[in-house]
């Protein structure tokens, strides 16, 4: 029998990143988050947290966590059942920004009795986070399978490779050349991000990925790569839904005209907790039918 007090102590300690802060999200003192952490780290004899800035969940300490979690949501679904009713559920969604900004909010919004925990990764990543029991559901690229959970196709979220006006006359007179591509900065999210290289190279006609080096801006923000292209400080790929009204003004064109960008989003979610989240899934859908190709 698992003593959930000290799994809760685990759990917070990972999604806090200390010890400190798991004291106040459960409010008890470190040292009671410290004891049950060692309790369990004796009774599995394994490391459940690397200790560190943040702290961290080993593979076994993500196991549990997710063990946690998962019970914490199907108990929230009996409580449905009970004199006393649902209390509010905590659960963890890895989704990327640009969804974010564009059309998941309303459907976190019309959803009643849960707490969100969201994780910002880009979908090609935000199914690893569900793979290694960071997270209990995940909009993602990948259309799986994957072991233990389901998945619903979603939609297309099209982009646009987008620059101001002012901008596309300074680096690109002759259009969106190979030459051009090659010194125009660009505007990328993070490491992870390849939409502006899977652009380049559909654009360029090479198979991806592809071997062609451009100077890029990093700017780890949906509306901040708006912000920036309407500004001129580089092209990038721009979620539609964020940019139609500019593009209709003339504020942003498109550096290709008519060469969208669009890609495939999938909602999946572990099989135990779908009862759970059923109202989530049900809302996630809905908003994706309305927002997304």
């Amino acid at each position: 029998m698992f003593d959930y007090a000290q799994l809760a102590a685990l759990a917070a300690i990972h999604r806090r990143g200390s010890f400190d802060l798991a004291a106040a999200a459960l409010s008890v003192t470190p040292s009671a988050i410290s004891q049950r952490l060692k309790a369990l780290e004796e009774r599995f004899g394994t490391l459940l947290i690397r200790r560190g800035q943040p702290c961290s969940a080993t593979e076994p300490g993500l196991r549990l966590i997710r063990h946690f979690e998962e019970v914490m949501l199907l108990e929230s679904t009996l409580a449905d059942d009970l004199p006393e009713g649902p209390g509010q559920t905590t659960i963890r969604i890895a989704v990327n920004a640009d969804s974010l900004a564009t059309w998941v909010l309303p459907a976190l919004a019309s959803t009643e009795g849960m707490l969100f925990d969201l994780v910002i990764d880009d979908q090609d990543h935000s199914q690893d986070r569900l793979r290694n029991g960071e997270v209990s559901a995940a909009i993602t690229s990948h259309a799986g399978p994957l072991q233990g959970c389901d998945t619903l196709p979603l939609g297309a979220l099209r982009y646009r490779a987008t620059a101001s006006p002012a901008y596309l006359a300074r680096w690109m007179p002759q259009g969106a050349t190979r030459a051009a591509l090659a010194q125009a900065p660009a505007l990328t999210f993070s490491d992870k991000d390849r939409l502006q290289r899977d652009w380049v190279a559909r654009h360029l006609g090479e198979k991806p990925p592809a071997r062609f080096a451009f100077p890029t801006h990093r700017i780890a923000s949906s509306q901040g790569f708006v912000e920036a292209a309407l500004l001129g400080l580089g092209w990038g790929m721009n979620p539609e839904p964020l940019i139609a009204g500019h593009i209709a003004a003339g504020r942003l064109a498109e550096l290709a005209p008519e060469t969208p960008l669009d890609v495939p989003l999938y909602w999946q979610f572990t099989r135990l907790t779908a009862a759970a989240i059923a109202p989530l899934t049900e809302a996630i859908t809905r908003s994706a039918r309305d927002h997304l190709l």
